[in-house]
Parts: C-alpha cells; structure tokens; sequence
C-alpha cells in the first residue's frame, strides 16, 4: 500500500514574505493542502500560503470545534484524522498548513499525536515556522529577552493569580488569545503599575495588522482572536 506522508507545516505569522523556502518548496509540490477553517470556511493560514500553492491542488478545510465538550470534541479529531487519512492512504502528501509554528500552541499537535496513534505507518515531517510571538517582536521592535532576563509565553486565562504570577516573575510576558480576557488583565496592569509597559497586536505582520499602544483606551473593547499582548518590564 502506497500511503502519503503528512507535513505540519508552520506557515508563519501573517507575512507572506516570512514562509520559510522549505515551506515554500514543499507547498510547491504537495498534493493536497489542509488547513484548519472556520464555519464560514476562511482560514486564515490558507490564505497566506494561497499564492504558493499549484494549480489544481486538491484542498481539504478542517474545521476544529472550539468547545470543552469532550464527547464532541472526540467525535470530531477522530472525523478530522479520518479525513486526513483518506488522503493519505491514497498515496497522496498532505501539508497540514498552520499559522506560526507547528508545536507552539498549534492544532498540528493533537493532529499529528492522534494520526500517530491511530496509523503509527504514516510518515510525519514537522516543518517549522516563525511564531506570531518572535513576528509580533520584530514588528513592535520589542526584544523577547536578552542577557540573563527571563520570558514567560502564557496563554491567557480568567485565573488572574496565574496572570500576576507571570507578570511578576518574568521580565518580559507575552499574552497568547488575550483577547478574551483582555479587560481582566489590563486590570492587573494598572494594579502592578505596569500599563505603558504593554503593547497588544492583532494578526501581526499581515495586511490586517492592527497595533495598539494605549491599554487603557482597549479597557471593555472586543479584538480579534489571533491577538496577543508583550509586556517589557525592563529596558
């Protein structure tokens, strides 16, 4: 049986420009092209990888539920990684595209650890990606971490003593998907002193990047998902 290999291809922040050249050369090639989609079918990883991608490409949009239901969310990977091996397993390479990098708060984790599970035969390539985290540095000319100062990547959560925890052991922070508790932790900014330390980015380095400086006019406002904050405490 002639099966497929699967790329978990990071695809970087948002940049066209920043897809790596074997990211590039892999898209240029591949037979199917996966990609995590939303209910209206955009993806944002797809379209920043649409103008690398060869003519007639078959195309195949996960969509991945956002729900703590575990009964739903079972029945859906195991839908996902049947989908997924249907390609395969007719011989066919699949890039499973994903904004940023594989292994960095990505869908290509538990993909590739349930495709492992359930067909310990396919080959699996990670290829790796700039994350939306070092993008939105260079974008804001913020440096992660130098010299002996320690950086935190913290997914933002409601449990705001994790949240101080963070912003008081580390130098720098950086808020993932903050924007859900966006309000919440500009509170603990203003409780820490901390508010001209923080900057929050939106989609960074895409045509749709949004930058905001002042964390006080975003108190009670509604951003976009893929949002994200760094704060630099020191110089």
């Amino acid at each position: 049986m002639n099966i497929g290999k699967l790329y978990a291809l990071g695809v970087g922040p948002g940049d066209k420009e920043l897809v790596t050249l074997k990211a590039y050369r892999i898209l240029s090639n591949i037979d199917v092209v996966a990609y995590p989609r939303k209910l209206n079918g955009d993806s944002y990883a797809l379209s920043i990888v649409e103008d690398y991608l060869p003519e007639g490409v078959d195309r195949l949009g996960l969509h991945f539920p956002m729900t703590r239901d575990q009964e739903l969310l079972k029945a859906k990977w195991e839908a996902i990684v049947q989908d997924v091996w249907e390609k395969l397993s007719d011989g066919r390479n699949v890039a499973f595209v994903t904004e940023g990098d594989p292994y960095l708060y990505s869908t290509a984790i538990h993909l590739t650890r349930l495709l492992k599970e359930r067909h310990p035969e396919v080959e699996i390539e990670i290829v790796s990606g700039i994350s939306s985290i070092n993008g939105a540095a260079s974008r804001l000319d913020i440096p992660l971490a130098d010299g002996d100062q320690q950086l935190g990547i913290i997914p933002a959560t409601y449990d705001m003593d994790a949240m101080r925890k963070a912003l008081i052991e580390h130098d720098t922070v950086v808020f993932i998907k903050v924007a859900k508790v966006l309000t919440e932790v500009i509170g603990l900014l203003k409780e820490l002193d901390l508010v001209d330390k923080a900057t929050v980015v939106t989609k960074a380095g895409s045509p749709d990047e949004v930058i905001y400086r002042d964390m006080l006019a975003l108190e009670g406002q509604e951003l976009e998902y893929l949002t994200l904050m760094i704060v630099k405490k020191g110089a």
